[in-house]
C-alpha cells in the first residue's frame, strides 16, 4: 500500500496506516471484531457479549469500523426495527491476527501479573527506602 507515492510506514505520524493501527488496537474495536467473527449480531446482543461498554462508546466504535470498511450495518424494515452488524471481507481478514494476539494475551496473563506485582513491590520498597 502506498500513500502519497510513499510506502506506508506505521512509525510515521502522518501516515494513514497509523490511524488504522490505532483503530484496530482500540480495546472495543478489537472485541467487536472478534464477536462479529461468529456472524451477524444485533446491537443489544453485541453490547451484552462485549460487556461493560456503554451504548455511546459502542455506537462510536461501530460507526468508526463501518467508516473504515471493516463492518456493515444492515437495517431490516420491520417493527420494531432490527439492525445487524457484520464483518466485511476486510474485517474478516483481521480475525486471524486478532486471534493470535488474544491467544498470546490470555496465555501470558499469569506472567504479566507476576511482573506487575514484582514491579509494584520494587517501587514500594524504593519509596519506603527513600523515606528512611
Amino acid at each position: 500500500m502506498e500513500t502519497n507515492n510513499l510506502p506506508a510506514n506505521i512509525l510515521d505520524p502522518n501516515c494513514p496506516s497509523r490511524v488504522i493501527f490505532q483503530r484496530i488496537g482500540d480495546k472495543w474495536a478489537s472485541l467487536v471484531i472478534q464477536v462479529l467473527g461468529d456472524g451477524p449480531v444485533r446491537f443489544s446482543e453485541l453490547r451484552k457479549t462485549v460487556n461493560v461498554v456503554t451504548p455511546k462508546v459502542l455506537t462510536q466504535t461501530l460507526r468508526a469500523l463501518e467508516r473504515d470498511g471493516l463492518i456493515t450495518r444492515t437495517v431490516h424494515a420491520q417493527v420494531p426495527p432490527r439492525v445487524d452488524y457484520e464483518l466485511t471481507a476486510m474485517g474478516e481478514s483481521l480475525l486471524q491476527p486478532l486471534s493470535l494476539l488474544r491467544e498470546w494475551a490470555e496465555s501470558h496473563v499469569p506472567t504479566i501479573l507476576e511482573a506487575r506485582d514484582a514491579y509494584d513491590d520494587a517501587q514500594d520498597s524504593a519509596v519506603l527506602g527513600s523515606a528512611n
